[in-house]
C-alpha cells in the first residue's frame, strides 16, 4: 500500500483486465472454429480424393498413399488444436479444473463438430472456390495440391484412349500415357473410354508404368473428377481436344475448356 500511495506502483484499470479477457476469449473461439474447419477439410480431402483408395492396393499402395496424403491440412489442424489448448491454459477457465479433462473435451468437440460438417457441402464449396477465379480462393489451393499435383508413384484420371498395352488418361495436371505391359494383374472391370482409374507404379519420363490398376466410379474420387473437368471439360464435350491436340500440362490453374451441354 505504501508503494501504491507513493506512486511507484499503479493500479491497472478494470477495463484493461476486461479487454484482455475478451481478447483472449475471442482468440480462443476463432482458433477453435478454424480447427473445426481444417479438421472438416482433412476429412473431406480423404473422402473426395484418391488418397484412401491406394490402401486397397495393399502394401504396394503405401507409397502412393503417403505421396497424396494431406500433410499441410493435418499440420495446420494439429497446430490450431495446440494453440487452442494454450489459450485455455492461460485463461481463468482452468481454475480448480483439471487441464487434461478440458483438453480431451476440447479435442472431442472439434472432432465431432468437424465430423458433422462432412455431411454438408462446405468442403466442396471451399475446394471449388480454391480453384476458381477469385484470388482469395488461392489461399486454400496449396492444401489441395497433393490430390491435384503430378505424382511419381500413382496416377488417377479419366480414360480417353484404350489399347492393348497402354491407355491415355486425363488428370488435373494434363494427359498421361499409362503403360499396361508390366501389370501384375488386370482389373476386374473393363478399361474403356470415359471410366476413371487409379493406378500404382512408377513414372518414367512421360510414361507412367502401371503395376496395378483399379477402375472406379466418378463419385468415388469426385475431387479428381472436378479437377479433370476444369482442365478438359466434361465427357462428351465437343470442344474436348483429341490426344494429338492436347496442350502441355500447365497445372490446375488453366482455364477450363468450354463445354456444350
Amino acid at each position: 500500500m505504501s508503494q501504491i500511495k507513493s506512486g511507484r506502483v499503479k493500479l491497472r484499470s478494470k477495463y484493461i483486465f476486461l479487454a484482455e479477457k475478451l481478447g483472449l476469449g475471442s482468440a480462443f473461439a476463432l482458433t477453435v472454429l478454424l480447427a473445426v474447419l481444417f479438421f472438416n477439410l482433412v476429412l473431406f480431402y480423404l473422402r473426395a480424393s484418391d488418397n484412401l483408395n491406394y490402401l486397397s492396393f495393399g502394401s504396394r499402395g503405401l507409397y502412393a498413399f503417403l505421396e497424396t496424403f494431406p500433410y499441410a491440412l493435418t499440420a495446420v489442424f494439429v497446430i490450431l488444436v495446440i494453440v487452442a489448448a494454450v489459450f485455455v491454459k492461460k485463461s481463468n477457465f482452468l481454475y480448480n479444473r483439471p487441464f487434461g479433462g478440458i483438453a480431451i473435451g476440447l479435442v472431442c468437440f472439434i472432432v465431432l463438430t468437424g465430423g458433422v460438417l462432412t455431411f454438408t457441402s462446405l468442403g466442396e464449396r471451399i475446394e471449388r472456390h480454391a480453384f476458381g477465379p477469385n484470388p482469395t480462393g488461392a489461399l486454400f489451393r496449396p492444401f489441395f495440391d497433393p490430390g491435384m499435383n503430378e505424382r511419381r508413384n500413382s496416377v488417377a484420371g479419366r480414360i480417353i484412349e484404350a489399347k492393348d498395352n497402354f491407355i491415355s488418361i486425363q488428370t488435373p495436371r494434363g494427359t498421361v500415357k499409362v503403360d499396361l505391359s508390366k501389370l501384375e494383374s488386370f482389373p476386374d472391370k473393363e478399361l474403356k473410354v470415359g471410366v476413371f482409374i487409379t493406378a500404382i507404379g512408377k513414372k518414367k519420363g512421360d510414361v507412367f508404368e502401371a503395376k496395378r490398376v483399379h477402375v472406379l466410379k466418378p463419385e468415388d474420387i469426385p475431387m479428381i473428377g472436378r479437377g479433370v473437368d476444369r482442365r478438359f471439360g466434361p465427357v462428351g464435350s465437343s470442344t474436348r481436344p483429341s490426344i494429338g491436340e492436347l496442350p502441355p500440362p500447365c497445372g490446375v490453374d488453366c482455364p477450363p475448356a468450354p463445354s456444350l451441354q
